[in-house]
């Protein structure tokens, strides 16, 4: 485990940087995608798969980049990741760019935006496991919540600034916004090259926990960290996938009012994380399972408000409430998992923590359009109980 002499905060801003610039890229293709699709012509269902694909491909591999983290190193692991996500989006934003031309055929655009999404969610999945063991290489135990939080604030800014950016350059040119989103990935690998310490990697001991075979999926140190992270985000996907059709049902508005709120809802999220996050920051002696099952109960109690909501301010009220919750669980599962673990296993343990984000990015989509048809508020109601029944079992357990 590394000192408290060895922790260096300052050296680590151009990893949180380059952590905001990818979350920008990621989510700005979630604004642009709709109206490229619906500009060209092509059904919905073709946005829909290529996000779907970015997030098979990200929780299938994210694992396999935190263990080649542990081995090859740290630095290493994020440029590839880096490098093929920026050439990926710049070779997507050329083909939909030609093809907003016609220059490019409709079973040519699809079969390049399912490809290259997929592909950026393969590389962009080596980033948020092997930016968290690099804080767990840099950081003592106590104070990894901390940073933790500062990563998680980082993310949650991009998650504001990235669609809203995207939005108003695709308002005016939709190719310049996608020529845009890949300048951001080029741009953290520049920071990550130059900025970001070297780190050898941690030899295992051998026989040691982790020495032969790695960290399991279900390894007993791991369970609750993973068990909450899935939680958690399939908790927000659920949210995200519902947003619209919600506000469209509950409030009778059309669809481009709908968009409109659902917008404002999810900005209010970021806001929200943002706020929780520098909470966490600042309140350093508060014990991490202390932060899950309060950050637990606050968000279950305002998605399970979200069932008997009528009015836009009440509902933009609960989305903030239940992020405000997410922002006190994010980083701490992240702080126990690495805490949990040896200085050779941050890079594993990092990436079971990013699939099984990635399995609630997956699942969640398909949990929440499936329980969305027997009401507008069952996908609330049911994220609500989750989070209030993992709230209740964390609060209980034995310290």
């Amino acid at each position: 485990m590394p000192s408290a002499a060895a922790a260096a905060p300052l050296r680590l801003y151009p990893l949180l940087l380059a952590a905001l610039l990818g979350t920008m890229a990621m989510m700005a293709y979630v604004a642009v995608i709709g109206p490229a699709v619906r500009r060209l012509g092509l059904p919905e269902w073709v946005a829909g798969l290529s996000v779907t694909a970015g997030g098979i491909f990200w929780m299938l591999l994210a694992r396999a980049w935190g263990r080649a983290s542990d081995r090859a190193g740290r630095k290493p692991v994020l440029l590839v990741g880096l490098g093929v996500f920026a050439l990926t989006y710049l070779g997507m934003a050329l083909g939909v760019d030609l093809a907003l031309r016609g220059a490019l055929g409709g079973v040519a655009v699809v079969a390049l935006l399912i490809v290259t999404r997929a592909l950026v969610g393969a590389f962009y999945a080596a980033v948020p496991p092997t930016a968290a063991a690099v804080i767990a290489d840099h950081t003592p135990p106590a104070s990894r919540g901390v940073v933790m939080a500062k990563l998680g604030s980082a993310n949650a800014l991009g998650m504001v600034a990235g669609p809203a950016a995207a939005g108003w350059l695709a308002s005016r040119d939709l190719g310049l916004a996608l020529y845009a989103a890949a300048a951001l990935p080029a741009i953290a690998f520049v920071l990550i090259a130059l900025r970001l310490p070297a780190r050898a990697p941690v030899a295992a001991p051998a026989g040691g926990p982790g020495g032969k075979g790695g960290i399991g999926l279900w390894d007993a140190r791991l369970r609750l960290p993973v068990l909450t992270a899935f939680i958690a985000m399939a908790s927000v996907a659920v949210a995200q996938v519902s947003v619209g059709f919600f506000a469209i049902d509950r409030f009778g508005l059309r669809e481009e009012e709908g968009a409109r709120v659902a917008g404002l809802a999810l900005t209010a999220v970021g806001c929200a994380l943002i706020l929780s996050q520098q909470l966490v920051m600042r309140l350093r002696g508060v014990p991490p399972l202390r932060w899950v099952w309060v950050g637990a109960l606050i968000s279950g109690l305002g998605f399970l408000s979200v069932f008997w909501i009528h009015s836009q301010a009440a509902l933009l009220a609960a989305y903030g409430c239940a992020a405000f919750g997410m922002g006190f669980i994010f980083p701490t599962f992240q702080a126990m998992a690495a805490n949990a673990v040896q200085a050779h296993e941050q890079g594993a343990a990092a990436g079971n923590l990013s699939a099984a984000q990635g399995l609630g990015m997956v699942l969640g989509p398909l949990i929440g359009t499936l329980v969305y048809r027997l009401a507008p508020g069952a996908p609330y109601a049911l994220v609500g109980a989750a989070l209030l029944t993992l709230s209740l079992s964390v609060a209980l357990r034995p310290r």
